[in-house]
């Protein structure tokens, strides 16, 4: 077991039993997501997609903030249009990685998440929030349309809501958060680590083997139609099937014992 954090920097990571916490670590500044942050989140997550020890990913934010979205004095400093398509397009690529990561991603949001921010924890696969925690697509009031943001948004809760978040700006709490379908659950600030963990040693607990097919079977057939999902989905499931950990699961279940899942 690794229970200490690697050197203060960008990102900070702490692996634990099979569950990898990433932390957002620029606190004063409210962990805008810069060009540099990005990239340490995706050199990150592209380390942890390779390592089978790792079950279950969560992003967390130090501070106040969860994240309060791009950098926007780095962003007014280079005021060119060929800088501002790269870093969205390389914005655009750590929201995909996360859906591509083979394991779950929980974000543990425990202050504001705005922008980008609120794009972070819409793309991540669940989400628990602080009671103060906080959501806005604010580039509105700006000036700015949140338009890659409305991406994840529109993904997760209904049209009508998103377009009111993305329209006004407004802040939403997290019970709003909650009933919108934004996040799972809120949990008082002191039971904010402790709920998350629950939820990643679950799912850490289950067959990694059905965890990393069923996350990657899941989104590939929203993308389809349903007869086209149920086709994929039928194939997967065919294909499982014949997966050791299936076997073993069953077989466990129909002998009344607890299933020994194989370890990778």
């Amino acid at each position: 077991m690794n229970t200490e954090p690697q050197e203060e920097s960008l990102v900070t990571r702490r692996d634990d039993d099979g569950i990898c916490t990433l932390t957002l670590n620029r606190p004063r500044q409210l962990n805008p997501l810069s060009a540099e942050m990005i990239d340490a989140l995706l050199t990150q997550l592209d380390a942890i997609a390779r390592d089978q020890s790792l079950r279950v990913v969560v992003l967390a934010g130090d501070g106040r903030a969860f994240s309060a979205g791009h950098d926007l004095r780095q962003m007014r400093s280079r005021p060119e249009q060929s800088y501002y398509e790269e870093l969205f397009a390389r914005s655009s690529s750590l929201m995909l990685a996360l859906t591509a990561l083979p394991q779950p991603v929980i974000a543990r949001v425990q202050g504001i998440a705005t922008a980008a921010g609120c794009q972070i924890v819409a793309t991540c696969d669940l989400a628990i929030a602080a009671e103060a925690a906080r959501f806005a697509t604010s580039g509105i009031g700006l000036g700015l349309f949140c338009s890659t943001p409305s991406v994840a948004l529109s993904r997760n809760v209904s049209r009508k809501r998103a377009f009111e978040m993305l329209f006004t700006g407004d802040f939403i709490d997290a019970p709003t958060a909650l009933a919108f379908g934004l996040i799972n659950r809120v949990v008082p600030a002191d039971q904010l680590e402790s709920a998350t963990r629950e939820l990643a040693e679950k799912i850490a607990s289950k067959s990694a083997a059905a965890v990393r097919s069923g996350k990657r079977m899941f989104y590939h057939q929203a993308g389809l139609s349903t007869e086209a999902a149920y086709e994929y989905a039928a194939n997967v499931m065919a294909c499982d099937m014949m997966d050791e950990d299936a076997t073993e699961g069953i077989d466990a279940f129909l002998e009344k014992r607890k299933p020994t899942w194989r370890d990778r």
